[in-house]
This record gives C-alpha cells, structure tokens and sequence, in this order.
C-alpha cells in the first residue's frame, strides 16, 4: 500500500518485533541477531501495540471505507470505497503487523514466560494471541493457524487450517480452538506466577483481574461471530461465559490499548486521520453516512455536503429518525467559517474542499496528540453482545435481572460515558424513540447492532464483521461501485506473496466467497 511503510514507523514496538522474526514470517528459526533470552516485561507491550496496531492500521482504513465511517477520497482509500481491491492488498499487514509481528511476538512471551514460570504473562499472551489470529481468520477466512508459527521445523509451507477448524478446534488434525486457547489464558491467568505485569502492560497496567474479564469478553465476541453457523455451539459458550459472572461490566475494564503523544509512538488511527497530510489526512474524511445517521436525518446537515440524498441508512419513521445523538458533535470535527461538518458520500466523484476543510475523527476517537486508545473490546460491545445474544440465539440464558432492551441501553450507556456525555444528556436520548427496542425482532437487531456500529467508532473491523453477519448497518452500496459485483467485500484475498510462497493456499478466492461463519 502507498506510504504505508511509513506508518511501521509510528510504534516504538516494530524494533522488538523484528527482532523477534526472521526475514520469513512463518520461518521462526533462532536469529543470530537477536539476544538469547528477552525479559517477559520486554516483550508484552510488543504483544499489547502488536495487535492493536494489527486492528487499527491499514485493516481498520479499509473496513472503516467499506463500512461508511470514512469516505475514500485518495490513496487506497478510494479505491476500497468503490470496493476495488486484489491479493496485493494488506501484504504488509498479513507478514509483518499479523503473522511477522504480534503472532510472532505472542509465541515468543509464551516461551519467554514459561522458562522463568511467569504464567500471568502467559495467560495475557494466550488471550492477545487468540485475538490476533481472529483478526486473520474473519478478515481472509482459511488461514495457517496450527501451524503457522512452528519455525523450530522451518515450516515455511504451513496448512491452511479451515475457519470452522480454527474457531471449533479438530482433535484428529491437531488444531486447538480459539476459545481452548482462550481458555487456557485465564486459566494461566489464575495460576501462581514468579512475576506480575507493572508499566509495561499498557491496557491495565498490570490488573490481572482485567485481564480475566478480558478473556471471557472475547469468548463472548468470538461466540457471536460464529452464532448463525452454530447456534448451539455458541449459545453453549456465552451461557459458560455468564455463568463465570466474570467479565467486563464497566469502562475501566476495557481492553483498549492506550499508545504514546509522540511521533513516532501514536496510535496509527491519529496517524492516518490528523498529522502527515501530504500523506494520510487527504485520504480518508468522515462520510456523510455516517454523519446522517449521528444526526437522525436522511438529509444532510450541512449544505457543503454533497450528494447527500441516498447516503443514510435511516428510514422515516425508524426509531433514529429525528434523534440527534450527542456522540455526534463530540466523534466528528467541524471545519470552516462558521463552523461546520464537511463530508462527503461514499463513492462521490467530485471536486472536494481542501484537505484541512474536511471533517475528520477529533481527539475522542483518537486521543488526545495520538494516544487513543484502540479499542479492541469494551464493555459497550459485552452489552451489545448480550442483548443480541438474548433476543436472538435461542438457549441463551441472560444474567439475572437483565432483558434485551437493558443490556441495549447499558451499552448506549457505557458508549457515551466513555465519549464524555454528560449524564442528564444519556437520560434524555434514552428517553427518545431511540432509546428503546420497538418493532419486529429484526428491527429491534437493527437497532442493537446500528448502536453498536456507532460505540465502536475506530474499530471499522468490527463493524465489517457485523454487516456481514447480520446487513445491518443498512447502508446502501457506494455510489459508482465497481468492484466484483458492485457489492461490498465480504472477504479480503489471500497475499500474492504468500500463494506463490505457499502451495496449500488456494488462489482466486475472490471477496465475494463468503467466509465459513457468513450465511448472509
């Protein structure tokens, strides 16, 4: 991708990483380079920025295109918003931020902690490494997983484990699932550790305790992912979940890794939203989508905004129509004189205003000089989660006291607090049509996950994998689409780097061939 080599240098972590690898990402043999032996306290914030870095780069600009957070308006970023992309997209991002980075980083904390019985290292490096390889599999679908990292062998060719494989696990194969993975982790969680996490665990500075919410958060996430292919499966796992009674149920908890003020060490959604403009900035502004459905309005707001007819997934008379929400004003920028928002619709061809006019994420989403965090999962997303969970996966037993339409407002709750609603402002939206689950249980899902679309803004991946779960949000295709068929991706392609290296993958899978946990 253009420029995107520039971004590596934007985390102080990569220095760690590559030490960690070899010139192959899944060629793990000792480097003669690197130190014998790095300390467990070394090597986690690597794992911790690794897979944030992972979620929020170059992925998070082509899911938050695709997903009508950002419009395109140069670069890579407007080719992926009239859904144009091919194996030599993200090949930086599969060898060197995934599988050559925080993967690689993850085994190596694994290793690195168990010589020296540091097992709450472990159980964190189990948890980040089951989500960094969940990135994988929902983004390209068959990935090597069992295999990919075992470079004491040399195993450069390693098997294409199937999507089902690696989120059920297949004894005969040898293939552990990402919730025994999981699992593991809070286990080595709870067990005696010769050392604890201080300064050098960036997301809870050193709370294990969070850590364990942590991992049973995303045995829920995970669960939902796979819900329409096995309901019962996942009804089995989110009932274990809730009867732990031991996940995130407040901000603080939150898995969000947190990066530093200084060029150099921002977190890369600051980076390719707000500094190196002749680079990132021009690329990706706010869509007038997303602005319209933030202002409860399928017309525009702003009458610099062009095309802004058909770009709102709101229809008359929805609970969101006419509600503005107070996240709004604080998520998204305004330029000019007098102040105002500048966007632009998806797949708009046209002469735009000046890069520093166009509406951008401001400091909420971003952080304050970069410092995010990037939200990876949160207690708005366990909310939303559960309120899916309850109205829709039959077997599902909610915590006591809780309904749907609870959860649903816990979760607008947790979202706004975190934005820095004030309270009072929370209590009027929830009293908005809004505010409550109406309608068939279709609408009430639309509402829950349009809601969740909104508490995760930053994390465009998220929202990529519940459209594709669910078609919701409703936002119609880009104007001028091109792509496959003119729809959105469903999927990326496999690298052309790694089918040439790597003869099990197979070649011409193209992003309409829907990924194992997709029936849509």
């Amino acid at each position: 991708m253009r420029n995107t080599r520039i971004l590596y240098k934007t985390i102080l972590i990569l220095p760690i990483i590559f030490l960690l690898s070899c010139s192959s990402y899944l060629d793990v043999n000792q480097n003669p380079n690197s130190p014998e032996a790095v300390p467990p306290k070394v090597l986690l914030p690597t794992v911790l920025a690794g897979a944030a870095f992972s979620n929020g780069n170059e992925l998070n600009r082509f899911a938050s295109t695709l997903m009508d957070y950002n419009y395109g308006a140069g670069g890579s970023p407007a080719a992926w918003d009239v859904y144009t992309l091919d194996g030599g997209s993200f090949g930086n991002q599969w060898r060197f931020e995934i599988y050559g980075g925080a993967l690689i980083a993850s085994d190596k904390l694994i290793e690195a902690a168990n010589k020296v019985g540091a097992k709450s290292y472990v159980g964190i490096a189990k948890i980040m490494k089951a989500y960094t390889f969940s990135i994988a599999t929902d983004v390209w679908g068959d990935v090597p997983y069992s295999q990919a990292l075992l470079g004491a062998t040399g195993n450069i060719q390693a098997r294409i484990d199937s999507q089902e494989d690696i989120y059920k696990g297949n004894a005969a194969l040898g293939i552990q699932s990402l919730f025994d993975l999981v699992r593991e982790g809070i286990a080595d969680l709870a067990a005696t550790s010769t050392a604890t996490p201080g300064i050098d665990d960036i997301v809870y500075g050193g709370t294990i305790a969070n850590w364990t919410k942590a991992g049973y958060t995303l045995m829920l996430k995970m669960a939902l992912q796979i819900s329409d292919k096995e309901p019962t499966l996942a009804a089995s796992i989110i009932n274990e979940v809730i009867a732990a009674n031991n996940y995130i149920t407040a901000n603080s908890q939150n898995l969000s890794v947190k990066f530093g003020s200084q060029t150099g060490s921002q977190s890369p959604i600051y980076t390719w939203s707000n500094i190196a403009t002749s680079l990132f900035a021009p690329d990706m502004n706010v869509s007038t989508g997303y602005l319209n459905l933030l202002s409860g309005t399928a017309s525009s707001v702003s009458p610099k905004t062009p095309s802004p007819s058909a770009a709102s997934p709101i229809a008359p008379g929805s609970p969101f129509d006419g509600v503005v929400d107070p996240r709004r004003d604080l998520f998204i920028t305004k330029v000019g004189s007098p102040a105002g928002f500048t966007t632009y619709q998806n797949g708009f061809v046209g002469t735009l205003a000046a890069s520093n006019l166009r509406s951008r994420w401001s400091d909420v989403v971003c952080g304050v000089n970069g410092v995010g965090p990037i939200r990876l999962v949160t207690n708005a997303m366990r909310a939303f989660i559960l309120a899916e969970a309850g109205l829709r996966i039959p077997g599902v037993t909610l915590p006591s006291g809780q309904t749907p339409q609870t959860l649903y407002q816990q979760g607008i709750t947790a979202s706004m607090t975190e934005a820095g609603v004030a309270a009072g402002t929370i209590s009027t939206y929830l009293a908005t049509t809004a505010g409550t689950l109406s309608g068939t249980p279709a609408q009430q899902l639309e509402q829950i996950i349009t809601q969740k679309y909104i508490a995760m803004t930053g994390n465009g991946l998220e929202a990529w994998n519940d459209r594709r779960r669910t078609d919701y949000p409703a936002f119609p295709e880009h104007l001028n689409a091109v792509g496959i068929d003119g729809k959105r991706p469903r999927r990326a392609q496999y690298v052309n780097e790694e089918i040439q290296r790597n003869p099990n993958f197979t070649s011409g899978i193209l992003p309409t061939v829907l990924v194992w946990w997709d029936v849509k």
